[in-house]
C-alpha cells in the first residue's frame, strides 16, 4: 500500500537499540588508528589494517574506517572514525535505508493517463493528461501499453492537447554542485517526475545512441538511437575509415539542447560504438515518447504538446502503470549504483513527508529524520543528494557503521540485504560493482558491500563473515589520494576481514591496481558507471 503524505516522520523511540557495548567501546578507543592497548589484542587485526592504510598510495591522503562485531556491535578497530570525508555513492546506503522505511518495500511509482473530458463517438473533447509520480523505470515499452489502453478505452482522438504532469516533483532537475563536465553523462541526468529509461538497467533519463561503420570508407558511419525517437536529434560529422584504421568515436549532448553529435571515425569492419547520453527536459523525453505510442495504436492529438501543467481534479483516470515494488527496484539501484533511483526516491521521500512537490530539501531531511531515528548522528555528516554525486556530501566511517548496525534489525533488511554487491559473482544483478572484485580471496561471494567512487574519493562499506564465521561490519572512506586508485586498499582490508579470526589477523598485501579489470582500476567513476565496459 501506498504511503501518503500523512506519513509519520517522528524521531522514534526504539523498539531495540545499538547495542551498549558501541558506546564503551568507542569511548576506549584511540583517535588513531588503532584501539587503546591495541599490543595486548591477540588478533593483530588493528596492526593488519594499520599496515594496509600505510599504504605509499595513500600518503597525504585521508582515510576513516571503522570495523565493528555485527552481532554485538563491539568496534573492533577505527582509525579517525569521525573524520569526515566525500563518501561518494555510499551516501546512497543513507538514502536506500530511509526509502524502505519511509516509503516501505512495496511502494511503487504510479504513471497514468486522465481524460480532461468526455469520450464521445471516440473523440476525447478536452485535453489527454500523462502524469508521473518520479518512476524512474518506465520504459518505452510501458509507456506503448498506456497508449494501448487509452486506444481500448475507445479513444481514437483526442481533441485538445497531450498535457505531461511532472508536478509531484519540484523543477530542479539537477543536484547540488553536480559537474557541469557531467551534463550528458547518463550517471548525472536530469530527475523529473516523468522521465524514460531506455534499457533494463534503467538508465532513467538517458537515450542509447549507436554507431556502426559504413561500407567503405568514406560513408558516413550507421547511427541508431534507443528508443527511437525524435526528441534528439543527431548531428553526424563522423566518418568511416579503412579497416585497422583509427577507432574512435565521441558522443556528446549541446548544453541546453536535444542535439547530439557524434563526432571521430570508425573502421570499416569494426565494432559498434554505444554511448548512454543524457536529454535536456526527461518531461518532454517521456511525453514524446508517449505521443509516437499513441499515433502507432491509432490515436491522433489535434493539439501540441504541453509540460509542467496539473491535470485537474476531475480528470478520470483511463489507464495507468505501476513500477516494480521498492524491494525490487533496489536490486538495480543499488547493485549498479544508479544516480537517479536515488534521487528519484529522495524527492518521493520529501513528497511523502510533506505534501509539497518533491524536491532535495525535503527529502534530504525526510532521510536525516530517519537516520537519527535509528541512532544515526545526523548532525555529524552532511547529505545534499541522495546518490553522491556531490562534492558537498561528507560522512565519516562512524555513522555509516552505526547505519549497518542498525538495519539488521529492520523488517525489511532482508531485501535490502539482498541488493547489496556481493564480491566476485559474476552475475552482474548480483555481483554488481563487486562482481569483478576480491576474487580467489576469502571474500569472494562473502563479502557484500556499497561501492563509492569519484576522482579522488573512494568508498566501500558493508558486511562480511570472517574465518570463525562471525559477522563484522566494515566501513571504509578515502579521499585526497593522487594515485589512479584505492580499491586495491579497500579490498585488501576486507579480504583481511574474512581470513582472520578471533586469535588472528595477518594484513593481506593489496593487489597491483594494474592487475584490476580497467573499469575497476579507473577509480573516478562507479565501474558500472563506465558503459558499455562491465565491472
Amino acid at each position: 500500500m501506498r504511503r501518503t503524505a500523512s506519513l509519520n516522520f517522528r524521531t522514534r523511540a526504539r523498539r531495540w537499540a545499538l547495542p551498549a557495548v558501541v558506546a564503551v567501546a568507542a569511548a576506549t578507543l584511540s583517535w588513531g588508528g588503532s584501539p587503546a592497548g591495541a599490543d595486548s589484542d591477540p588478533s593483530g587485526l588493528p596492526e593488519a589494517i594499520d599496515t594496509i592504510l600505510g599504504d605509499p598510495g595513500m600518503e597525504g591522503g585521508a582515510a576513516s574506517v571503522v570495523v565493528a562485531d555485527a552481532a554485538t556491535g563491539e568496534t573492533l578497530y577505527q582509525h579517525d572514525p569521525t573524520g569526515r570525508l566525500t563518501p561518494a555513492s555510499n551516501t546512497k546506503l543513507a538514502t536506500s535505508t530511509a526509502a524502505m522505511e519511509l516509503l516501505g518495500p512495496d511502494y511503487r511509482f504510479t504513471t497514468d493517463v486522465l481524460a480532461g473530458g468526455r469520450v464521445r463517438g471516440g473523440v476525447l473533447d478536452g485535453d489527454l493528461y500523462l502524469r508521473g509520480t518520479g518512476d524512474p523505470t518506465a520504459l518505452a515499452a510501458d509507456y506503448d501499453k498506456l497508449a494501448a489502453g487509452v486506444a481500448a478505452a475507445g479513444v481514437k482522438k483526442v481533441g485538445g492537447r497531450l498535457v505531461a504532469d511532472d508536478t509531484r516533483f519540484d523543477d530542479h532537475r539537477q543536484g547540488d554542485t553536480w559537474g557541469a563536465d557531467d551534463e550528458s553523462s547518463y550517471y548525472a541526468a536530469q530527475i523529473s517526475a516523468l522521465t524514460v529509461a531506455p534499457d533494463t538497467d534503467y538508465d532513467a533519463g538517458t537515450v542509447i545512441v549507436e554507431v556502426a561503420p559504413g561500407k567503405k570508407a568514406g560513408d558516413e558511419p550507421v547511427v541508431h538511437v534507443t528508443p527511437r525517437t525524435h526528441y534528439v536529434h543527431l548531428d553526424v560529422r563522423a566518418r568511416t575509415v579503412g579497416a585497422g584504421g583509427e577507432d574512435g568515436i565521441a558522443v556528446e549532448r549541446r548544453h541546453g539542447t536535444n542535439t547530439i553529435t557524434v563526432s571521430g571515425t570508425v573502421p570499416v569492419g569494426g565494432d559498434t560504438a554505444k554511448e548512454w547520453v543524457t536529454v535536456w527536459e526527461p518531461t518532454g523525453y517521456a511525453a514524446a515518447v508517449f505521443r509516437d505510442a499513441l499515433a502507432a495504436h491509432g490515436v491522433r492529438v489535434a493539439g501540441a504538446t504541453t509540460l509542467g501543467r496539473a491535470a485537474p481534479a476531475g480528470a478520470r483516470r483511463l489507464v495507468a502503470h505501476d513500477s516494480m515494488a521498492l524491494k525490487d527496484l533496489l536490486v538495480p539501484f543499488m547493485k549498479l549504483s544508479n544516480n537517479m533511483h536515488a534521487e528519484a526516491l529522495t524527492k518521493a521521500m520529501g513528497y511523502a513527508a510533506t505534501g509539497r512537490p518533491g524536491n532535495w530539501g525535503d527529502g534530504i531531511a525526510a532521510i536525516a529524520s530517519y537516520l537519527k531515528g535509528v541512532g544515526v548522528d545526523a548532525g555529524k555528516l552532511r547529505q545534499v543528494d541522495g546518490s553522491g554525486l556531490s562534492r558537498k556530501d561528507s560522512f565519516a566511517a562512524r555513522q555509516i557503521a552505526d547505519l549497518l548496525l542498525s538495519v539488521r534489525h529492520e523488517p525489511w533488511y532482508a531485501d535490502w540485504y539482498r541488493s547489496l554487491p556481493v564480491a566476485c559473482d559474476p552475475d552482474r544483478f548480483v555481483g554488481g560493482t563487486l562482481r569483478s572484485r576480491m576474487c580467489d580471496t576469502p571474500a569472494a561471494l562473502n563479502a557484500r558491500g556499497k561501492t563509492g567512487s569519484l576522482t579522488g574519493a573512494s568508498a566501500l562499506s558493508g558486511y562480511v563473515k570472517d574465518a570463525d564465521g562471525r559477522e563484522l561490519v566494515y566501513s571504509v572512506v578515502q579521499n585526497n589520494y593522487l594515485v589512479d586508485s584505492v580499491k586495491p586498499l579497500e579490498d585488501a582490508i576486507v579480504v583481511t576481514l574474512a581470513g582472520s579470526t578471533a586469535k588472528e589477523a595477518k594484513a593481506v598485501t593489496p593487489r597491483s591496481a594494474r592487475s584490476l579489470p580497467a573499469a575497476v582500476r579507473d577509480g573516478d567513476l562507479e565501474c558500472s558507471w563506465r558503459k558499455p565496459a562491465t565491472c
